[in-house]
């Protein structure tokens, strides 16, 4: 019964801060051909003026340390969109007691919410390749608990985390 205990004590903690990333791309691409980069300008993150003022200094953070730059004439472009998310499937316990045999069954099932609406926030971040015809050729979206109304300090934290996620299958294999 202690197992079970921390079993669930476990699967609670580590649902909490959770971030999801899927990955999609064009297969034909070759990866190598990209080393510069800048954004759309007309980008409709989603986000407020200085959390995406972070997130793009903290993508040409992490694209510098790939070898990449930014550049006035680029191989391909940036676009970063994102919403908040309401996901109204709280997660439940159950709790069972039944019994049977000769004599019958019976049984008592009981649902405790955990936790009302979970907010999240979903980051799509899209690379383009303008001179193809605008081909996406790469796509990253996640799903975290970025809280816009966190402290300056976690908001950076927070985002250096995820855009590392982000980028850590880039390019494919």
């Amino acid at each position: 019964m202690k197992a079970i205990k921390y079993l669930f004590l476990l699967l609670l903690v580590s649902s909490c801060g959770s971030t999801f990333v899927n990955y999609d791309y064009e297969k034909s691409t070759d990866f190598n051909q990209y080393k510069t980069y800048n954004y759309f300008d007309d980008m409709q993150t989603g986000l407020s003026k200085f959390d995406s003022i972070r997130i793009v200094e903290t993508i040409d953070a992490k694209l510098s340390t790939m070898g990449m730059s930014r550049s006035e004439n680029p191989d391909f472009y940036i676009d970063i969109q994102s919403r908040e998310l309401i996901n109204r499937n709280s997660p439940n316990v159950g709790v069972g007691v039944g019994g049977g045999g000769g004599g019958g069954f019976g049984g008592v099932s009981v649902g405790v919410p955990l936790n009302s609406n979970k907010y999240t926030r979903e980051i799509t971040i899209d690379f383009v390749d303008k001179k193809q015809n605008e081909r996406l050729f790469w796509q990253a979206i996640s799903e975290s608990t970025y809280k816009g109304n966190a402290s300056v300090e976690k908001r950076e934290a927070t985002l250096a985390k995820l855009i590392d996620k982000i980028f850590e299958k880039y390019p494919p294999e």
